[in-house]
Protein backbone atom coordinates (compact mmCIF):
# COMPACT_ATOMS: atom_id res chain seq x y z
CA UNK A 1 0.00 0.00 0.00
CA UNK A 2 1.44 3.36 -1.06
CA UNK A 3 0.85 6.58 0.84
CA UNK A 4 1.38 10.21 -0.11
CA UNK A 5 2.00 13.12 2.21
CA UNK A 6 -0.89 15.60 2.11
CA UNK A 7 0.69 18.07 4.49
CA UNK A 8 2.12 18.31 7.99
CA UNK A 9 3.03 14.64 8.20
CA UNK A 10 -0.44 13.39 7.29
CA UNK A 11 -0.70 10.59 4.76
CA UNK A 12 -3.44 9.15 2.57
CA UNK A 13 -3.50 5.81 0.75
CA UNK A 14 -3.03 6.40 -2.98
CA UNK A 15 -5.51 3.72 -4.05
CA UNK A 16 -8.27 5.27 -1.89
CA UNK A 17 -8.14 8.68 -3.61
CA UNK A 18 -11.01 9.24 -6.04
CA UNK A 19 -10.55 12.91 -6.85
CA UNK A 20 -8.61 16.01 -5.91
CA UNK A 21 -10.34 19.38 -6.24
CA UNK A 22 -9.92 23.03 -5.38
CA UNK A 23 -12.18 24.26 -2.55
CA UNK A 24 -13.24 27.49 -4.30
CA UNK A 25 -16.40 26.50 -6.17
CA UNK A 26 -19.86 26.54 -4.62
CA UNK A 27 -20.55 22.81 -5.22
CA UNK A 28 -17.33 21.85 -3.43
CA UNK A 29 -18.19 24.17 -0.54
CA UNK A 30 -21.59 22.41 -0.27
CA UNK A 31 -19.83 19.03 -0.40
CA UNK A 32 -17.55 20.11 2.46
CA UNK A 33 -20.51 21.35 4.53
CA UNK A 34 -22.48 18.13 3.92
CA UNK A 35 -19.43 16.07 4.95
CA UNK A 36 -19.09 18.14 8.15
CA UNK A 37 -22.75 17.56 8.95
CA UNK A 38 -22.41 13.80 8.34
CA UNK A 39 -19.10 13.43 10.21
CA UNK A 40 -17.16 12.42 7.08
CA UNK A 41 -14.71 15.36 7.13
CA UNK A 42 -11.03 15.01 7.96
CA UNK A 43 -9.31 18.37 8.43
CA UNK A 44 -5.51 18.14 8.21
CA UNK A 45 -4.89 21.84 7.56
CA UNK A 46 -3.53 22.50 11.06
CA UNK A 47 -5.49 25.74 11.20
CA UNK A 48 -4.31 27.03 7.84
CA UNK A 49 -6.35 27.87 4.76
CA UNK A 50 -7.82 24.92 2.86
CA UNK A 51 -6.19 24.79 -0.58
CA UNK A 52 -7.10 21.26 -1.68
CA UNK A 53 -9.93 18.82 -1.08
CA UNK A 54 -9.28 15.08 -1.40
CA UNK A 55 -12.29 12.82 -1.83
CA UNK A 56 -11.84 9.13 -1.07
CA UNK A 57 -13.70 6.00 -2.17
CA UNK A 58 -15.22 5.76 1.31
CA UNK A 59 -16.78 9.21 0.72
CA UNK A 60 -14.56 10.87 3.30
CA UNK A 61 -13.58 14.44 2.49
CA UNK A 62 -10.04 15.43 3.46
CA UNK A 63 -9.08 19.10 3.69
CA UNK A 64 -5.43 19.92 3.06
CA UNK A 65 -3.42 23.14 3.24
CA UNK A 66 -1.24 22.07 0.30
CA UNK A 67 -1.97 23.24 -3.25
CA UNK A 68 -3.89 20.83 -5.46
CA UNK A 69 -0.98 20.83 -7.93
CA UNK A 70 1.45 19.72 -5.21
CA UNK A 71 -0.72 16.79 -4.19
CA UNK A 72 -1.42 15.92 -7.84
CA UNK A 73 2.32 15.79 -8.56
CA UNK A 74 2.83 13.49 -5.59
CA UNK A 75 -0.01 11.25 -6.78
CA UNK A 76 1.41 11.12 -10.31
CA UNK A 77 4.90 10.31 -9.03
CA UNK A 78 3.62 7.49 -6.83
CA UNK A 79 1.43 6.00 -9.58
CA UNK A 80 4.14 6.16 -12.23
CA UNK A 81 6.32 3.92 -10.06
CA UNK A 82 8.93 6.57 -9.33
CA UNK A 83 10.88 4.39 -6.92
CA UNK A 84 14.48 5.45 -6.38
CA UNK A 85 15.50 2.06 -5.02
CA UNK A 86 14.34 0.29 -8.17
CA UNK A 87 16.03 2.87 -10.41
CA UNK A 88 19.34 2.56 -8.61
CA UNK A 89 19.33 -1.22 -8.99
CA UNK A 90 18.69 -0.98 -12.73
CA UNK A 91 21.52 1.54 -13.21
CA UNK A 92 23.95 -0.52 -11.11
CA UNK A 93 23.41 -3.64 -13.26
Amino acid sequence: MKFINIGYGNMVAVERVVTLVSPDSAPVKRLIQDAKDDGRIIDVTCGRKTRAVVITDSEHVILSALQTETIANRLNNSESGADTDGDEEEVAD
